[in-house]
C-alpha cells in the first residue's frame, strides 16, 4: 500500500470508529444506568491495548521533559475524557461533540498568548466562526430541560482540556518526543486517574447487569483504537491535510448516527451552531497544522544549509 494511500486508510478507519463510538458512548448510561465515572475506569484499561500496540517497535522516551510533557498531555487528555462521560449522562453526543471540536480555538489562543503567534486570516475566521458557535448553542438550550446548561457547561471545559492538551503535545513535538511515547503517558495518565473515579462514585458498583460493562467496553474500545489510528495516519501522511479532515469527519459521523438512530432533531439555532462549531474547527486546525509544517520545513531548511558549511569547511 503506498504512503498516500495508507493514511487515508487509517484516516477513514478514525472517522468511523470515532464518529460511531460518538453516538452510542452514552448507551450504558442510558440503558443500564451505568456510572459515568465507571465509564472512565473501563476507558483507561482499554486505553493499554493501543498503547502496547503503539510502542511496538518504537523506543520508550525517558528523558524528564519526555515524562513532564507526557503526563500534562495525559492528564489533561483523561480529565476531558472524565468531564465527557458526564456531560454524555445528561446531553445529546450530537450536540456534544460538536462544541468538543471546537478546541482549537482554545490551542490557538494559547499560542498567541504564551508562543506570540500571530493568526492568519483563516484561523481567524475559524475562531470567529468557533465562538459563534458557542453562543448560538447556549442560546439553542440543546435538547430542552433542567439539566441542558450542565452539559453545556460540561462540554466547553472538555473542549478546553483537550484545546490545553494539543497545545502540550505540539510542545512536546518540538522537543523530539515520539508519538508512541505520547499515546503511551496518555494511557498511563488515565490509569493514574481511575482511584479518583472510583472514590467519587464510592466504590465500584456490583449490582449491574453484565450488559453494562461489556458495552462500554466495546464502546471505550472504539475510542481507544481510534486515538491509535490517528497516530497512525499523522505518521503516514500531512498534518495540514490528515487533522482537519478527521476533525470535521468524526463528529459529521457521529451526528448522522445519532439523528438516525435517536430520531431526534437540533432546532435551527443548534444546526446553525453544529455547522460554525465544524467550520470553525476545521478552519483552525487546517491553519495550525500548515504553520507547523512551514516552520518544520524552515527548521529542516537551517540545518542542511548548517550541515553544507559544515562539509565546505570541512
Amino acid at each position: 500500500m503506498k504512503k498516500t494511500q495508507s493514511w487515508i486508510f487509517y484516516a477513514a478507519l478514525l472517522v468511523l470508529f470515532w464518529g460511531v463510538w460518538g453516538a452510542f458512548s452514552a448507551l450504558p448510561i442510558t440503558l443500564y444506568g451505568y456510572p459515568d465515572e465507571m465509564i472512565y475506569v473501563i476507558w483507561a484499561i482499554v486505553m493499554i491495548i493501543p498503547a502496547a500496540f503503539a510502542l511496538r517497535g518504537q523506543k520508550f522516551d525517558r528523558r524528564p521533559k519526555a515524562a513532564m510533557y507526557g503526563l500534562l498531555i495525559g492528564l489533561t487528555g483523561a480529565g476531558g475524557q472524565l468531564l465527557l462521560f458526564n456531560a454524555l449522562s445528561s446531553g445529546p453526543a450530537y450536540l456534544i461533540f460538536p462544541i468538543i471540536s471546537i478546541s482549537p480555538a482554545i490551542t490557538v489562543l494559547m499560542a498567541m498568548a504564551f508562543l506570540r503567534e500571530r493568526l492568519p486570516k483563516v484561523a481567524i475566521i475559524g475562531l470567529v466562526a468557533a465562538l459563534a458557535a458557542i453562543v448560538l448553542f447556549s442560546v439553542s438550550g440543546g435538547s430542552g430541560g433542567a439539566d441542558s446548561g450542565a452539559w453545556l457547561i460540561i462540554a466547553i471545559f472538555v473542549s478546553i482540556a483537550w484545546g490545553v492538551q494539543a497545545f502540550f503535545m505540539r510542545k512536546a513535538a518540538t522537543i523530539g518526543v515520539n508519538d508512541a511515547t505520547t499515546f503511551a503517558w496518555m494511557a498511563i495518565s488515565g490509569l493514574i486517574l481511575t482511584p479518583f473515579a472510583i472514590s467519587s462514585m464510592g466504590g465500584i458498583p456490583l449490582d449491574v447487569p453484565w450488559q453494562a460493562p461489556t458495552l462500554t467496553a466495546a464502546t471505550q474500545l472504539l475510542n481507544a483504537v481510534g486515538a491509535l489510528f490517528l497516530v497512525m495516519a499523522l505518521s503516514r501522511g500531512k498534518a495540514s491535510i490528515v487533522a482537519p479532515t478527521t476533525n470535521a469527519l468524526a463528529p459529521v459521523l457521529t451526528i448522522v448516527v445519532s439523528l438516525i438512530v435517536y430520531q431526534t432533531l437540533p432546532t435551527i439555532f443548534g444546526t446553525i451552531a453544529i455547522i460554525l462549531a465544524l467550520l470553525g474547527s476545521t478552519l483552525m486546525v487546517y491553519s495550525d497544522e500548515r504553520r507547523g509544517e512551514a516552520s518544520l520545513k524552515n527548521m529542516n531548511s537551517d540545518a542542511n544549509k548548517t550541515s553544507e558549511r559544515a562539509n565546505i569547511v570541512g
